[in-house]
């Protein structure tokens, strides 16, 4: 294993300053920031896309582009931290997303906000390990798991509260805002970590970049989600329309998506080759592969990942579905979503005196649990002519969950890892779950469109339109991400056809739901093999 880094003498001893608090105050406001920021445009998605005319794919581009980027650039960050100091890094990146908050807000099209939201990304991977690093440094003892609950606690609950910021924001102001109320809150963490934050850093920690290893994530993720996301509009195979991007122009033969995916998954083992090598060498690398020898450290990962596929996935798709098939504003939208963030909220404070006593991986346990039934709840109450209350009881047992198993599995997963790379492993950790959120995006976004179209396509048919005019049809309803529902039930003459879309809508959105529900069964059952390992 590398040799243990030596710290300054700010990072071997906490800060005598009771001003720490205060410091733990705005490092948690700035973890707020960039979590909220993954969710908070969720119910801003419609009126994004009727405003900035953007496709299906297009909306969910503004939510992959933040999450991939952020998610690609945490180890590299985290380790650029350790050596130009985390303070230093943490307020660049503080720096960096309040600016980038700035240009999506003032976006003229969708390009542009996708392109800050990248930005975005950027910053928050920036402040994310270091965050961690500063609460290490900063806070001993009692006093630190106190810290690191407060930490969690501030991910669980800020996640559930982005849709209803959003959807005030949206409803009463401009989705415009739900970037720009960055701005001011931004300065409050400068101004705080200034302040009352001591800087800290590893005077021994490797110097260099592992600019390959980077290159290659980047790449190969973002081939990934790019078919995944992509696959339903130019073909999984073969291509449906032209394409037309990278000086490329195909109007037919072979999809971009089963090259994308090649080149992902090639990139991926490259990655793997490159990072072993690297370890080999003692050179630094993003990703310190032999760490995955240690069992819990391992599973606990594989928990997050999987956990965190079908949570964010499923705020993507249910706050669409009050909007578009129940006829909520934004803001009705994200009000719905409140019991979530009240559970996760609730749960997230109870974790700290709980898990003393049941332990953590039990607490974890209960938190998947509680996720499985709240998600799998959700598609079966879901109705396309009832009210949307049923709904409410499944978001508050999914919100505990959130709480419960976001706020403890950190813990879980650097249980057994050597102190001397404890810092690696959170920001592998980190990595891992905003992969997962990326894809857990992708995927459920797929799912939900996908079988939009179908099914809508074959209902219409089946009420007597050509197949090639119900196919339009369809194709108008999942382009616009399902906004072209509520005018079609508007207008009499086009009013049955928008009750088959809420109808297919509903259907699909179920059907989203179950998948997340798998996805998280997957995790619990990876919670409870971890379960075995570390009790044996």
């Amino acid at each position: 294993m590398p040799t243990p880094p030596a710290t300054t003498p700010t990072a071997d001893r906490a800060p005598a300053s009771r001003h720490r608090w205060w410091g733990l105050v705005a490092i948690s406001l700035g973890v707020s920031l960039i979590i909220v920021d993954s969710t908070i445009v969720n119910v801003a998605i419609p009126s994004i896309v009727d405003d900035l005319h953007i496709t299906s794919s297009g909306a969910q581009w503004v939510q992959e582009t933040y999450t991939l980027v952020f998610a690609a650039l945490l180890l590299l960050m985290g380790r650029t931290g350790d050596r130009l100091g985390r303070r230093r890094v943490f307020l660049a990146g503080t720096a960096v997303f309040t600016v980038a908050s700035a240009a999506a807000a003032i976006a003229p099209t969708g390009s542009l906000l996708i392109a800050g939201r990248l930005l975005q990304g950027i910053g928050g991977a920036m402040i994310l390990p270091t965050s961690l690093s500063l609460i290490n440094a900063t806070f001993r003892g009692r006093e630190r798991g106190q810290a690191f609950a407060i930490w969690g606690s501030t991910i669980g609950g800020t996640a559930a509260l982005g849709p209803l910021l959003g959807g005030y924001l949206t409803t009463h102001f401009s989705w415009r805002w739900a970037f720009a109320i960055n701005l001011p809150l931004g300065l409050l963490v400068a101004i705080g970590t200034l302040l009352f934050v001591t800087e800290s850093r590893d005077e021994r920690a490797e110097h260099g970049a592992d600019l390959a290893g980077a290159v290659l994530s980047v790449t190969g993720f973002t081939g990934i989600v790019f078919g995944l996301i992509e696959g339903r509009t130019y073909g999984w195979w073969t291509l449906r329309q032209p394409f037309t991007a990278l000086g490329l122009n195909l109007h037919h033969g072979l999809s971009p998506v089963p090259v994308a995916f090649a080149i992902g998954l090639a990139s991926l083992a490259l990655f793997v080759t490159v990072e072993l090598r690297r370890n080999r060498q003692g050179r630094t690398a993003l990703l310190d592969l032999r760490l995955f020898s240690i069992p819990s450290f391992r599973n606990g990962n594989a928990v997050a990942g999987i956990v965190s596929l079908g949570e964010f996935g499923i705020l993507f798709s249910v706050p669409l579905w009050f909007q578009n098939v129940l006829g909520y504003s934004a803001f009705d939208a994200g009000l719905a979503l409140l019991p979530l963030a009240v559970g996760s909220f609730a749960a997230s404070g109870l974790s700290a005196a709980l898990a003393p006593r049941i332990g953590t991986l039990n607490l974890v346990v209960a938190g998947i649990a509680c996720e499985v039934v709240g998600v799998a709840g959700i598609g079966l109450v879901l109705a396309p002519d009832g009210p949307g209350w049923p709904v409410l009881p499944f978001l508050f047992v999914y919100g505990i969950g959130v709480g419960w198993a976001t706020a403890q599995i950190t813990g879980v997963v650097l249980a057994d890892v050597p102190v001397a790379q404890s810092g690696q492993g959170s920001g592998t950790q980190s990595t891992t779950r905003q992969i997962g959120s990326a894809l857990g995006i992708a995927l459920l976004g797929t799912v939900l469109f996908t079988n939009l179209a179908g099914d809508l396509s074959h209902a219409l048919q089946s009420d007597g339109l050509p197949p090639t005019q119900a196919t339009a049809i369809a194709s108008t309803v999942q382009a616009s991400a399902g906004t072209a529902i509520q005018p079609l039930l508007a207008n009499p003459a086009t009013h049955q056809v928008g009750e088959r879309a809420r109808e297919s809508f509903t259907q699909a959105t179920s059907l989203a739901a179950y998948t997340a529900a798998g996805a998280l069964s997957l995790g619990l059952l990876a919670a409870l093999r971890l379960k075995r390992t570390m009790a044996g």
